[in-house]
């Protein structure tokens, strides 16, 4: 919760309840009167402005004008952010960058993904299917099931290597960055469409702590807490925080008569930074998280009359509730050593991300196997199960940031090795056994009918640079430049009674060379302009052994079990502006995207077969306009619209799909909103912030048969502070107007519907 000491003479000064909110009521249509239509959070990063935690001071009365308050009180903190590895102001990077600073994550109750994303114009997410699972667009770069992502998401300087990563709590954080546009150049693999920078807290040098308990409808309960301080003589500092939540769950099994999107997650994470020397600094992390819950809410709605991607009307009725576990463990070291040249800084660290999820399969009613309205042996059970273990290592000098001439020179290497199976099983009825590397036997209670699995193995070795250049104190040229080499090794391992070919081994290379290259010119202290051109990467790779076979028997001719990697070559022009004594920002970009080999996903359901295939030539062309206005001393209006409009150009697997509108892209995304942090009487602060966030209509077909509906969503939070900051209390509500619709739609009339309206209070107190 930000807090602000009140201004002498502020508007909204010692007064009632009743007039407290009137002037909330005044004060927000005055602000949203001044404000442009397109106004946003792209530097939602910003502190508010908030001094030092302490009470009120003495009024002096006339000592301060209208005019003097507006320069100098009514102002946007300036943020810094680190989107090029080096500390600068957000209005001089020439990037279209949505940050987020500690306060404003703990104002707008960030804790996943899915926060932030909602806060980010042309950035979209779905979640389905289970913890492992979702799919991020931005800019109309894509991502799929059992794909990887469109950006590199990069935590504490260190990438996660699997999409299974991505969507977990997030807590105890310092920022979040959210880059569009391509990064490859130096965030390397997977960011055609941008990067995603996560930093948590860092140890502090004085004792710190707090602890937060909070509960929710869904007999939602959750707390967390975080110690910090320094070890012995203060050269050694220390950060232990943790999480462990609990939802009972909100979407309900009419058949089995429970709640099926139940979940348990769990975390901890010990950093330790060390002085080694006065120029040598060690940045040690360990953490582990722990997620169960249900999975495989899916409904065929085909077997109701319907294919529609907008009907939430079917109910969930499967007879097998699905189950999901998920651990993810990580350990890094960083050092940086200084010198008068520049930085050196070196990354090492491993990854273990495993998790099985288990259901009923298509089409998901009570039936079992032997009575399926769809005939005998369908309506059976299905199961995944992925083990992947990573290490990687990046080396890079960074010169000093002071000098007219800038450069970054750096090499990096992952090595990955997973193991992946997909299981169909017969339901008798008689619940599901875990499979993960050996089938179920016909005698079992759940004999398995169809088992695919695979070792799958990859080298991914790069080098990169940058250089930096000011031609004049106005104008500086930047380019950038990656080489990516990724060597895929896949080696099938199904049982020979399921796969004639078990024991194949395939290998594949893709390589590409990404650059970038930036111009921008600061007019004055408040315009910056920038225009890019750059080229992203994502390596192709494997499905499993047999899939494309499995497609053509019934009817899907052309897939093939191996896909093509995605280029995407982009160009930018955009603007950064800081107006009327920096109480104003307005940020805006347009962007010209050619992708190619864009993926798509099908689901062939009478084979439960997951089939990865490429979309040949797709064009995006979209913009963005975002702006944050500080109205008052305690209130900041904001807002962003993101807009992307795609076209297919070549689709050799249906070119009768040429012209329309790729799958997944939202044509728009915006949201809106404003947060009011009043005194309340002399010891309390308040906090009121409303965030509406509309998703346009989207595609989820080449074909663009099924389009859903523009989605609108509401979340609110009230809370109160005391003066010295030591406790919090927020009432918050997700989705608190309770939208109904389908959080995914897979051709052929697949749906999982959207969590529901969520709601609960939180109460956190600080410790020093």
């Amino acid at each position: 919760m930000t807090r602000l000491a009140r201004p002498d003479g502020s508007r909204c000064s010692p007064a009632s309840p009743w007039r407290k909110l009137t002037c909330l009521s005044v004060s927000v249509a005055v602000g949203l009167y001044g404000m442009p239509f397109f106004a946003s959070a792209q530097e939602t990063a910003t502190n508010s402005d908030t001094p030092a935690n302490q009470a009120p001071p003495p009024p002096a009365q006339g000592t301060q004008t209208k005019a003097s308050k507006k320069k100098n009180a009514v102002t946007l903190t300036e943020v810094t952010v680190t989107a090029r590895q080096r500390s600068e102001s957000i209005k001089d990077v020439p990037i279209a960058i949505t940050a987020f600073t500690d306060q404003q994550i703990e104002d707008a109750g960030i804790q996943s993904p899915a926060d932030f994303v909602q806060l980010t114009p042309n950035v979209s997410m779905v979640q389905s299917q289970n913890a492992g699972t979702d799919f991020l667009t931005i800019r109309g770069i894509t991502q799929v099931r059992n794909g990887d992502p469109p950006v590199a998401t990069v935590v504490d300087g260190v990438q996660q290597v699997s999409p299974n990563q991505f969507n977990q709590d997030l807590y105890d954080l310092d920022s979040i960055e959210v880059l569009k546009g391509p990064q490859g150049a130096l965030y390397g693999r997977n960011a055609l469409g941008g990067a995603i920078l996560i930093n948590t807290k860092l140890p502090s040098d004085t004792p710190a702590g707090w602890i937060q308990v909070g509960v929710g409808n869904g007999h939602y309960r959750d707390g967390a807490f975080s110690f910090s301080g320094p070890i012995g003589n203060g050269k050694v500092r220390y950060l232990l925080s943790g999480i462990d939540n609990f939802l009972g769950g909100l979407i309900q099994n009419d058949y089995l008569h429970r709640p099926v999107d139940n979940a348990r997650n769990r975390g901890l994470r010990l950093r330790v930074l060390a002085d080694v020397t006065d120029h040598f600094t060690l940045d040690t992390q360990a953490s582990s998280s722990r997620t169960i819950g249900g999975s495989l809410n899916y409904v065929y709605q085909p077997l109701y009359g319907v294919d529609d991607v907008n009907n939430t009307s079917i109910p969930i009725t499967a007879n097998n509730k699905g189950y999901d576990i998920r651990t993810i463990d990580h350990f890094s070291i960083k050092g940086d050593y200084q010198t008068s040249a520049g930085t050196l800084t070196a990354i090492a660290a491993l990854d273990h991300i495993n998790e099985y999820s288990d259901g009923d399969n298509f089409p998901y009613t009570p039936a079992i196997s032997a009575n399926s309205p769809l005939g005998p042996g369908t309506d059976g059970t299905q199961a995944q199960y992925l083990d992947t273990n990573a290490r990687q290592v990046e080396l890079r000098f960074t010169s000093p940031s002071d000098e007219p001439l800038r450069w970054i020179a750096g090499t990096s290497f992952l090595h990955t090795d997973s193991y992946l199976s997909n299981t169909i099983g017969l339901d008798l009825g008689r619940g599901i056994i875990r499979v993960k590397k050996t089938p179920a036997p016909a005698n079992s209670r759940n004999p398995t009918s169809s088992f695919l699995a695979d070792r799958a193995s990859e080298n991914n070795s790069s080098i990169f640079g940058q250089v930096a250049y000011d031609i004049t104190p106005k104008l500086e040229a930047d380019l950038a430049w990656r080489y990516d080499r990724f060597q895929l090794t896949q080696r099938d391992v199904s049982m020979p009674q399921f796969d004639p070919f078990a024991g194949q081994v395939r290998h594949g290379t893709f390589s590409k060379s990404q650059p970038k290259f930036t111009l921008t010119y600061k007019a004055n202290t408040d315009f910056t302009f920038y225009g890019s051109w750059g080229v992203g990467f994502r390596s192709g790779g494997f499905n499993q052994n047999g899939t494309g076979a499995d497609a053509a028997s019934v009817g899907l001719i052309g897939v093939s079990d191996l896909y093509q990697p995605e280029t995407a070559k982009s160009a930018e022009l955009g603007f950064k502006s800081s107006l009327d004594d920096n109480r104003l920002q307005i940020n805006g970009s347009m962007f010209d995207t050619r992708d190619r080999n864009q993926l798509y996903f099908v689901f062939v359901g009478a084979l439960g077969a997951q089939v990865l295939t490429n979309i040949d030539k797709v064009d995006l062309r979209g913009y963005e306009l975002d702006a944050k206005f500080r109205v008052l001393d305690d209130l900041t209006v904001y807002g962003a619209y993101g807009y992307t409009h795609s076209q297919i150009k070549k689709f050799g697997l249906d070119p009768s799909n040429v012209g329309n509108a790729a799958p997944y892209i939202p044509r728009y995304t915006s949201n809106i909103g404003f947060q009011y942090s009043p005194a309340l009487g002399s010891r309390l602060n308040g906090l009121l912030r409303l965030d509406y966030e509309v998703i346009g209509p989207q595609f989820w077909d080449p074909g663009n048969t099924t389009e859903r509906k523009a989605v609108d969503l509401l979340n609110l939070r009230l809370g109160v502070e005391s003066w010295d900051g030591k406790w919090t209390a927020t009432l918050w509500a997700k989705n608190a107007t309770n939208s109904r619709y389908n959080a995914e739609y897979v051709l052929g009339g697949f749906t999982q519907i959207a969590e529901p309206r969520s709601y609960g209070i939180d109460f956190r107190y600080n410790l020093y």
